[in-house]
């Protein structure tokens, strides 16, 4: 596992760290099951970086325009998350739902019947494993370098959500709209990725103050190539950011009707639209 490490933190909580992939884990159960479903997603995470990385090529193709076979249990699950959207017609590649996927990879080493909870974050993509009477309290952030939580909701053990992820140009990914934030509910951390990316590549208004740049121009390696991503967002006048949201809001309501996600959170400039069945207090602070 060259190049990986991992810390416990007081509070119980582990870091997995290896490269680019950043992972927070806790897990509630039995004592000692906690114990040893960390070890064994510990044992997964090893190699989990060299497997993508293989395969590289293929995950950073456009889904829409080239035939793509992978073969790591990993990258097909990429592939099958970001496929639905190619199918549509639009420019996806299947990293698109790299971390999703990556996360729900570790969730499944908590399959135990004496863990109550556990989760693994990727940097903000979550896979959540619930049982019982179990909940988790999900917190929307929609400026991380704010670190505040503009409001929550809560996923119990009876809900099909087991996938929360998070996407717009403040995050670490690049995003060809304009959204602050964009949180996706689904059942599986994959497929809200994907999701998530979509729905906030639609929150989006055409005004010549926005700052956008070639993504190539920004990360040589990205696999969005020329593709304009979005570096800066003014202030906007209250209309425009009701009409991006409504466009977002649009394509989030696709997502739902089309079976592949539960809800949708979305945030600009202190304005939100929340669409699906979200049980929860959104107010943003």
């Amino acid at each position: 596992m060259t190049g990986a490490v991992r810390q416990r933190f007081a509070d119980g909580r582990w870091h997995f760290q290896h490269g680019p992939i950043d992972c927070i884990l806790h897990a509630e159960g039995e004592a000692g099951a906690a114990a040893e479903c960390i070890e064994r997603a510990w044992n997964r995470f090893a190699g989990l970086l060299d497997e993508l990385s293989a395969e590289l090529p293929a995950l950073r193709a456009d889904l829409a325009s080239v035939p793509v076979a992978v073969t790591g249990r990993v990258a097909r699950r990429l592939v099958a998350a970001c496929r639905p959207h190619a199918a549509d017609g639009r420019f996806i590649t299947a990293m698109a739902a790299v971390a999703g996927s990556v996360a729900e990879e570790l969730i499944s080493c908590f399959a135990d019947p004496r863990i109550a909870r556990a989760y693994v974050n990727n940097g903000g993509d979550i896979a959540l494993h619930l049982a019982g009477n179990a909940a988790f309290a999900v917190g929307v952030c929609s400026d991380a370098d704010r670190a505040l939580v503009d409001g929550g909701f809560r996923v119990d053990a009876v809900s099909p959500v087991r996938g929360v992820a998070t996407s717009g140009w403040r995050g670490r990914s690049f995003s060809l709209g304009i959204a602050d934030s964009v949180t996706v509910l689904a059942t599986t951390a994959s497929v809200a990725d994907a999701a998530a990316t979509i729905v906030a590549n639609a929150v989006d208004v055409d005004d010549d103050r926005i700052v956008r740049a070639p993504a190539s121009a920004v990360r040589d390696d990205s696999d969005l190539g020329d593709r304009l991503v979005v570096r800066h967002v003014p202030a906007l006048p209250a209309p425009l950011v009701r009409l991006a949201l409504a466009r977002g809001a649009a394509e989030a309501e696709a997502q739902i009707a089309a079976g592949r996600i539960m809800a949708a959170v979305l945030v600009l400039q202190g304005q939100r639209r929340v669409c699906g069945d979200v049980h929860a207090s959104l107010a943003l602070t």
